[in-house]
Order: C-alpha cells, then structure tokens, then sequence
C-alpha cells in the first residue's frame, strides 16, 4: 500500500513531501525551502538505485547535486509530527512534476 504524505520543519523551513512504501520507506521525496518554496530535493530511489548498480560514484554524485538525497530509513511514527499529515496521490505528483521541472531548468541553467 502507497501512503503520501506532508511535513513541516519550522527550524529550517523546509516542507517535505514524500511517497511511502507499505512499510513506510520513502520511494520519492521532495523538499522546498523558504518562504518561495524553492525546491531542493525531488529524489527518486528506483533511479538512486539504478545508480548505485552501476557503481559508478560520479554519476550518483552529480544525481545527488541536482536532485538532493532520499531521506534513508522508514518513516515510521511520522503521524506523531508537528505538520504532518497525509496528501492525495494527486497532490504529490503535482509537487513532484514542480520540483522536477524547477531542478531540470536549473541543471540546464548551470551548463549553459
């Protein structure tokens, strides 16, 4: 069973949204940051996956600066969390698709 879900870090204002397994291990995670809500995170972990069986650690360090790194671990007890509640599927993968897009334009931006 998937479970989508939304936190909120006060400390470093940082909203995190992610996609959950049945045993509650992130399978896609997105973080924005600040008042604009500039992503920093939109990491995938069948691609962090597909990279590392590769072995190739230059490619999963240039996956890493555009897209930030999945959070490691189960989520479990994430209902006991200030801010935290689930999301529709529908309002993840429009947060994801955002993020995405944005960290895709500014990889663009970089090597032009």
């Amino acid at each position: 069973m998937m479970l989508w879900i939304r936190a909120y870090d006060g400390e470093s204002d940082v909203r995190s949204y992610f996609e959950l397994d049945g045993e509650e291990w992130a399978l896609r995670q997105v973080d924005l940051q600040g008042p604009q809500r500039q992503p920093v995170t939109a990491a995938s972990l069948a691609e962090v996956i597909e990279i590392r069986d590769c072995g190739d650690l230059a490619v999963m360090a240039a996956y890493e600066r555009q897209y930030g790194v999945l959070a490691e671990g189960a989520l479990r007890g994430w209902q006991e969390s200030d801010g935290a509640a689930e999301m529709t599927r529908q309002e993840f993968e429009s947060t994801w698709a955002a993020a995405r897009e944005t960290l895709d334009a500014d990889r663009i931006e970089e090597t032009s």
